[in-house]
């Protein structure tokens, strides 16, 4: 099951035509590990984001035994291990099977689930999806033909709020009231009961599977199947048990469905999430806070510890949610403790909402040592930092995008809109500047 993954470029289609897969999905997983500049490479699938005490201390101890030390937080609350040397396969499985982090070594990298992070926690959202997360994550491990996901297909789950259900999933689940959620996939919106949520998630995913087989793309992700291919998801859902939702009133009337794109109010990209600092909520405190650049050094990990709940949540925006605190002196107390230790513990922080992807010396790709470069600032649009067009790891919606093009330069974008940098020296001004620019 351990093996290193070579590189699959994949040429773009042409345009007006449907995107061809000529081979299977190489994403990197626990079990097999991507060779890049800096040695290689493990990404760790965590629904939900969710880690126990125990989990996250394996992590760290896999991070200092056998990578560069730290933990990377990816754009789908998943977890990164970079700098392994080579041969560590076995052990890093071993470590991550004793810590319960490799519930099926055949669906490993399949378990793609994001979550409300604060759902359950600060009495707002309309259902607990956290635990429809842990519902489907058993249900895709138990499913044969689910092991045949790509691993970048996403399921999102919105607790109502609409924070990540913007973030582009492939199947998303959006909590309502009156015990019902809605279930889209493609063009496809269909109303479920809140007890059968995660079935009908995991039915529509197996919908898709049958419809890629029958496109005969290779589609990875619902938006790569062909125009003329139809999902049958109602079909589908009949099979699995799933039956339509009753009406939402008495009177038999139905409320539309939630937005799918975040609030005009929050913003979107790293900083899209909940925001740093202490949250209250109808059980207890919580506290919120973010990794600059969305790395966790291995002080920062040891600082994360313990949890008053013998609990973590990884967020999409690159942030850690510590559930469980019994009153607002202790949460702020260790926020402190947090901020002590360099992440990010407020919206004033100069590093909120920057981001960047790995760059150099980490990605044979990357034309900029992008962290390095990477400058701090202050309110307005997120601000994304790239080695190259990949791009990857870059928020969704509006935000600042900055470049590298060669030779220390940089191009930046906002509103998609160029913005013209007069030198390398007055980068960092342009940038702010572009970030409380407006669109016309």
């Amino acid at each position: 099951m351990l093996a290193a993954m070579p590189p699959t470029p994949t040429p773009p289609p042409d345009r007006g035509e449907p995107r061809i897969r000529d081979r299977g999905d190489a994403c990197p997983g626990a079990l097999r590990l991507h060779p890049a500049d800096d040695g290689l490479l493990a990404r760790l699938r965590l629904p939900a984001g969710r880690l126990t005490v125990g989990q996250l201390k394996a992590l760290a101890v896999a991070a200092g035994r056998l990578g560069d030390g730290a933990l990377s937080i990816t754009s789908r609350g998943n977890a990164e291990l970079r700098g392994l040397a080579d041969g560590c396969g076995a052990e890093l499985a071993e470590l991550l099977r004793d810590a319960g982090l490799l519930p099926s070594e055949t669906h490993e990298r399949v378990r793609n689930i994001v979550a409300s992070p604060l759902a359950g926690l600060d009495g707002l959202g309309r259902a607990d999806v956290q635990l429809w997360a842990s519902e489907l994550d058993a249900l895709l491990c138990a499913s044969g033909p689910a092991a045949g996901l790509s691993g970048r297909f996403l399921f999102a789950l919105d607790d109502g709020r609409g924070d990540v259900a913007g973030l582009g999933a492939d199947v998303t689940l959006l909590a309502e009231s009156d015990g019902r959620a809605v279930l889209r996939i493609g063009r496809h919106s269909h109303r479920v009961r809140a007890a059968d949520a995660a079935r009908a998630a995991l039915a529509a995913a197996e919908a898709f599977l049958t419809a890629a087989a029958e496109a005969g793309t290779g589609a990875w992700r619902v938006r790569e199947l062909p125009d003329w291919q139809d999902i049958a998801v109602g079909a589908r859902l009949e099979r699995a048990g799933v039956v339509p939702a009753p009406p939402a009133a008495a009177d038999g009337t139905e409320r539309s469905a939630p937005d799918a794109r975040p609030s005009p109010e929050a913003p979107a990209g790293p900083g899209a999430g909940p925001l740093p600092g202490v949250v209250a909520g109808p059980h207890g405190w919580a506290v919120s806070v973010a990794a600059p650049l969305g790395r966790l050094t291995a002080d920062q990990l040891r600082e994360l510890l313990p949890a008053p709940a013998d609990e973590l949540r990884l967020t999409p925006w690159r942030g850690v949610v510590l559930p469980g605190f019994a009153d607002r002196g202790t949460a702020e107390a260790r926020l402190r403790a947090l901020g002590r230790a360099g992440l990010v513990t407020g919206a004033d922080s100069p590093w909120y909402g920057v981001g960047a992807c790995t760059g150099r010396p980490g990605c044979a790709r990357s034309l900029a040592d992008v962290r390095a470069d990477a400058v701090p600032g202050r309110g307005g649009l997120p601000v994304y930092w790239s080695g190259c067009e990949r791009r990857c790891g870059r928020p969704r919606g509006d935000y600042v995008d900055v470049v590298a093009v060669g030779d220390g330069a940089y191009r930046v974008t906002a509103h998609g809109a160029p913005v013209p940098v007069p030198s390398r020296a007055e980068l960092a001004d342009t940038i702010a500047t572009a970030r409380t620019r407006t669109t016309k």
